[in-house]
C-alpha cells in the first residue's frame, strides 16, 4: 500500500453499526509512501494509521461535496 499527502484514506466499519471513516493523508512517516501515514478526519481530528485490511486509499474524494 503506497501513498501521498492528499491521498484519501477509507476505513469501512465492520458491520452496519460501525460508520465509514473517510480523512486525508496530510504527512508520511516514510518516504516511499509506505504505512503508517497521518490522517486528518472528516470530523477534524488527526491519527497515525497503520491500514488493515478494511482500509483503501484513493485518490479522489470518495464522498460528494469535498
Amino acid at each position: 500500500m503506497q501513498a501521498r499527502v492528499g491521498t484519501w484514506v477509507v476505513i469501512e466499519g465492520p458491520n452496519d453499526r460501525t460508520p465509514r471513516r473517510e480523512g486525508r493523508v496530510e504527512a508520511l512517516t516514510h518516504e516511499d509512501g509506505s504505512p503508517p501515514y497521518w490522517v486528518r478526519w472528516l470530523d477534524e481530528h488527526s491519527s497515525l494509521v497503520f491500514p488493515g485490511p478494511d482500509c483503501r486509499l484513493e485518490e479522489q474524494a470518495p464522498h460528494a461535496g469535498v
